[in-house]
C-alpha cells in the first residue's frame, strides 16, 4: 500500500495544474459555506440569549392615553405574564447644520422587559437623565455627564446624560421601516425617568405598553384579548415581536445566510465533482496498463479503488482547509462590520468555529469519492487481460455534418477533427461544458446584482424630483404657509402610519397622501413606463403586490394608526401598481382619502428650488419658522443608497472574484483534460508535420466552440437562477430589480471567453511538450 501512496503523489504530480485548479473550486465552495453558516449560526445563538436575557416585549400595545388604573386588570387576561407602562415621544436635537431625531422612552418602574444594555454610565435615577443608544453618542462625540437640550411640540427640556446603552427592541435601528440601513447620525433611540412625564405631555399619563407573555400561549389569541380589554380605551394598535422590525429584520438575515450557506456550496462541490470525474476519467483510462498490472499482481480491486479514492480525499481535505483558512483571515472581518453597520448589538462578535471545516470536507470528498467511483468501475469489472490491452477504439459513426452532401469535403482536416472529437463524445462534451455553466451563472448574477444595486440608485433621481422635504408641527393651512423667494414650486403631504388588517404577518407601512398635480415625485410600473395619481384609489408598491399577489382593482383593508386618527379602518381600492425600489410606501390623492371619510391634513411640504437658489440659505430660513419641526434633503436619499451599496460593495467584489477562480479553475482544469486525452491525436498530428501554431488551433476552436455551447445553455439557466436570487433577498421594504440588461449579460460572457482565453495560453506549453515517442509508444 506504501507504494501505492507513492504512486499517487507521483500521479498528483505528472498533473499539478488539475489538482491545483479543483482545490480552488473546493476552496471557494468552503469559503461560502464557513462565512455564511458562521454568520447565520452566531447571530442566531447571539441573539437568543439577547432576547431572553433582556425580555423582548411579546407585545406593543399603543393608545392615545391610559392610566394606571385602566391597565390594572390587563394581566388578569389568561396568557400574559407581566405589563409594563410607558410614555414614548419623538424629539429633535439641533446641530450647526442640521437635525437629528431622538425616539424617547420612559423607563417602566421596577423594569423587566425590553430592559437596557448598558454600555457606560448608569440608567438614569431621576427626572434629570436621560440614557443614550450607544452608536448615537458615539457619532455626536458625547460623554457622561454631558448636557444635551431636546425639542418637542411642548417646547425645549435640558437633561444630562448618565450613560449609554443599547436595547433588544431597536437592535435594527431605523426611524423608518422602509429604510435600508440605520444613520445614527440623524437618528437615535433615548431612555428617561418616568417622573418626567407630566412635565411633558403635561400630566401624569401612559402610551404604550410591555406584554411578556407566558411560553405556550397563542399570540393570536392574546391579541385579541388586549383588543377586547381595550374596547372603552384610547387604543391605537399594537405590534406583535414577530411582526417588530428590528426582530423581523434579523430573523430575515440568519434564514437567508443559512439558505445560501446550504445551496451555493452544494453547487460548487457538485461543480467539483465533475470535474473530479472527467479527471479521474483521464486518469484511469491513461493507467489502463498499470491497472491491469495490479490485478495480474493479486492487488484486490477494493484496494485499487481506493488507491484511486485518494486523489478526491485528498483535494476535498486541502481545498476545504484552505477555503476555511481563508474565511478565518478575510470574510470573518468583512462580515463583522456589515453586522456592526447594520445592527446595534452590544458585544457581538463573529467568531468562526474550527467545526465549520467539517462540513465541507466531508460533502467535498463524498462528492469526489462517487464521481472517483463511477469513473473507475468499468475497467475494474474486467478482467486483467483485458485491462493489460489498449482500449478497444470506439466504432466511428457518421456526424451530423458528414451527412450533408458536399459540406464535409470542403471542411479543412483540422476542423473535421474537431467537430468529431465533439460529436462523437456528447456526453463527455456535456460534462466538460457543466463547469462552464455553472460558472456563467455565477459570473450573470454576480454582475447582475451589482448592477441591480446601482439601478436602485438611479431611481432616485428618476422619481424624487424634489430638493427639500419640510416637516411642520402641526397641520397646514392656507394661511400659515410662509416660503422663501427662492422656492420655485412647493406640494403638500402628509404620511400617515398605516397597519395592515388583511397581512397579520406585515410591518407598519406608510400611506402617502399629496395632491394628484403634484410633478415632485415620478411614478412606474413594472415596465417603467410613467403613471400619474388620481382620485380613483391607492397606489401600492410593486414589492407588496409580489408578495401578497395584489393585483389593480383589489380592495385592501388598512388601519391608520396616527394617534389624531384614532386607528380608523378603512377599504382602499388598488389603482396602480408602482416599482418602488427604496422607500415604498402607499400613494393616495387628498380627494380619495376624503370620499372615505378620513380627514386630511397636510403635515409637509416638498420644495422645488429655483436654479439660483442657495440651499443652505433656504434651509436657514426654513429653520427659522416657529412651525417648521424638521427639514430633510433629498442628498439624504442618495446618502441611505450610497451606505447601501458602500457596506454590500466588498461582498459582490468577493462573490465576483470568487466566481472568477472558479471559472477559471473549470475551464483550466477541462481544457488539460482535453490535451491529456488526445495526447496520441495530437502527437501523430506533430509527426504528420502539422504546425505547432495549428495543433494549439485546433485545441483552442474547440474549447471556444464548448464554452459557446455552455453560454448558450446556460442563459436561460442564469435568468431563473438570478430571479430565484433577486426573490430571495427582496422583501416588502426592500424590492430588487429582477430585470438582467444586455450590458450584463455581455459582460459575463466576455469575461467567460476571456478566461477561456487565458486557460488556453496557459496550456500551450503542455501541448508543445508533447513528446512523440512515448504518446506513440503508450498503446504497444
Amino acid at each position: 500500500m506504501k507504494k501505492l501512496y507513492l504512486k499517487l503523489l507521483r500521479d498528483i504530480r505528472e498533473s499539478k495544474g488539475q489538482f491545483l485548479a479543483i482545490i480552488l473550486v473546493i476552496a471557494v465552495g468552503a469559503f461560502f459555506y464557513a462565512g455564511l453558516i458562521t454568520i447565520s449560526s452566531d447571530l442566531c445563538a447571539y441573539m437568543e440569549d439577547y432576547f431572553e436575557e433582556h425580555n423582548l416585549a411579546d407585545f406593543n400595545v399603543h393608545y392615545s392615553e391610559i392610566t394606571d388604573s385602566e391597565l390594572s386588570n390587563l394581566e388578569e387576561i389568561e396568557g400574559i405574564n407581566k405589563v409594563e407602562a410607558r410614555y414614548t415621544f419623538d424629539a429633535n436635537q439641533a446641530f450647526d447644520d442640521y437635525k437629528a431625531s431622538l425616539k424617547i422612552h420612559t423607563i417602566p418602574q421596577n423594569n423587566e422587559i425590553n430592559t437596557i444594555a448598558v454600555t457606560d454610565g448608569s440608567i438614569p435615577s431621576n427626572k434629570e437623565e436621560i440614557l443614550l443608544d450607544t452608536r448615537y453618542g458615539e457619532v455626536h462625540q458625547y460623554t457622561v455627564g454631558d448636557h444635551i437640550s431636546v425639542d418637542t411640540n411642548e417646547g425645549s427640556f435640558d437633561f444630562v446624560i448618565s450613560g449609554f446603552g443599547e436595547n433588544v427592541e431597536h437592535a435594527f435601528n431605523i426611524e423608518d421601516p422602509s429604510l435600508v440601513l440605520p444613520d445614527h447620525q440623524t437618528y437615535g433611540i433615548a431612555y428617561i425617568h418616568e417622573d418626567r412625564i407630566a412635565e411633558i405631555a403635561g400630566g401624569f399619563y401612559y402610551n404604550e405598553l410591555l406584554v411578556d407573555a407566558e411560553e405556550g400561549h397563542d399570540s393570536g389569541v392574546i391579541s385579541e384579548a388586549i383588543e377586547d380589554y381595550s374596547q372603552e380605551l384610547a387604543y391605537l394598535y399594537q405590534v406583535n415581536k414577530d411582526r417588530s422590525v428590528s426582530y423581523s429584520a434579523i430573523n430575515v438575515t440568519i434564514n437567508n445566510n443559512r439558505l445560501m450557506s446550504t445551496v451555493s456550496p452544494l453547487i460548487l462541490f457538485m461543480v467539483a465533482a465533475v470535474i473530479i470525474f472527467l479527471t479521474m476519467s483521464r486518469v484511469i483510462d491513461s493507467q489502463r496498463n498499470q491497472i491491469g498490472i495490479m490485478k495480474a499482481l493479486g492487488v484486490k480491486d477494493s484496494k485499487i479503488l481506493l488507491h484511486y479514492m485518494g486523489y478526491p480525499v485528498l483535494v476535498g481535505i486541502i481545498g476545504s482547509v484552505i477555503g476555511w483558512g481563508i474565511t478565518a483571515v478575510t470574510l470573518v472581518n468583512l462580515l463583522n462590520s456589515v453586522i456592526e453597520q447594520t445592527y446595534s448589538l452590544p458585544n457581538f462578535s463573529l467568531s468562526i468555529s474550527f467545526y465549520t471545516i467539517f462540513p465541507p470536507v466531508i460533502v467535498s470528498i463524498v462528492f469526489g469519492v462517487i464521481a472517483c467511483f463511477f469513473s473507475g468501475r468499468s475497467i475494474l469489472k474486467e478482467r486483467a487481460a483485458q485491462a493489460l490491452r489498449p482500449k478497444p477504439p470506439k466504432k466511428m459513426k457518421k456526424i451530423l455534418v458528414e451527412r450533408i452532401p458536399g459540406l464535409w469535403d470542403k471542411l479543412a482536416y483540422g476542423n473535421k477533427l474537431i467537430l468529431r472529437n465533439i460529436f462523437l463524445n456528447p456526453k463527455k462534451a456535456l460534462a466538460s461544458s457543466v463547469g462552464v455553466i455553472v460558472c456563467v451563472i455565477l459570473l450573470i448574477t454576480a454582475f447582475g446584482f451589482e448592477t441591480s444595486m446601482q439601478t436602485i440608485a438611479s431611481q432616485i433621481n428618476n422619481v424624487y424630483k424634489y430638493d427639500l422635504k419640510v416637516d411642520y408641527k402641526e397641520a397646514l393651512a392656507g394661511d400659515n404657509i410662509n416660503v422663501p423667494a427662492e422656492v420655485e414650486t412647493y406640494y403638500s403631504q402628509s404620511t400617515i402610519p398605516i397597519e395592515f388588517v388583511d397581512f397579520p404577518d406585515e410591518n407598519n407601512a406608510s400611506l402617502i397622501v399629496t395632491e394628484k398635480e403634484n410633478k415632485l415625485i415620478e411614478f412606474f410600473d413594472e415596465q417603467n413606463n410613467p403613471i400619474a395619481l388620481d382620485d380613483t384609489g391607492v397606489f401600492i408598491p410593486q414589492s407588496y403586490a409580489d408578495e401578497y399577489g395584489i393585483s389593480v382593482g383589489d380592495t385592501i383593508k388598512m388601519k391608520l394608526i396616527a394617534s389624531e386618527l384614532k386607528g380608523q379602518t378603512i377599504d382602499m381600492k388598488v389603482a396602480e401598481i408602482s416599482t418602488q425600489y427604496t422607500n415604498p410606501s402607499f400613494y393616495s390623492t387628498p380627494a380619495y382619502i376624503n370620499s372615505l371619510g378620513v380627514d386630511y391634513k397636510p403635515t409637509s411640504l416638498l420644495v422645488q428650488l429655483n436654479s439660483e437658489a442657495d440651499r443652505s440659505r433656504v434651509k436657514n430660513d426654513f429653520e427659522e419658522d416657529p412651525l417648521v419641526d424638521a427639514i430633510s434633503d433629498r442628498g439624504d436619499l442618495n446618502k441611505a443608497v450610497d451606505n447601501m451599496i458602500e457596506q454590500n460593495n466588498p461582498v459582490f467584489i468577493m462573490f465576483i472574484v470568487c466566481a472568477v477562480i472558479l471559472s477559471f479553475g473549470a475551464m483550466f482544469t477541462i481544457s488539460s483534460i482535453n490535451i491529456y486525452e488526445r495526447t496520441r491525436e495530437l502527437a501523430t498530428l506533430k509527426v504528420l508535420g502539422y504546425q505547432k501554431n495549428k495543433i494549439n488551433r485546433i485545441i483552442f476552436v474547440e474549447n471556444i466552440i464548448l464554452t459557446t455551447l455552455a453560454v448558450i445553455v446556460a442563459l436561460p439557466i442564469s435568468g431563473y437562477m438570478y430571479r430565484l436570487v433577486v426573490q430571495a433577498l427582496s422583501s416588502t421594504n426592500q424590492q430588487i430589480p429582477d430585470r438582467l440588461g444586455f450590458v450584463t449579460i455581455g459582460l459575463a460572457i466576455v469575461l467567460t471567453f476571456v478566461l477561456t482565453i487565458i486557460s488556453n495560453l496557459l496550456l500551450r506549453r503542455k501541448v508543445n511538450r508533447i513528446d512523440m515517442i512515448e504518446s506513440l509508444k503508450s498503446v504497444e
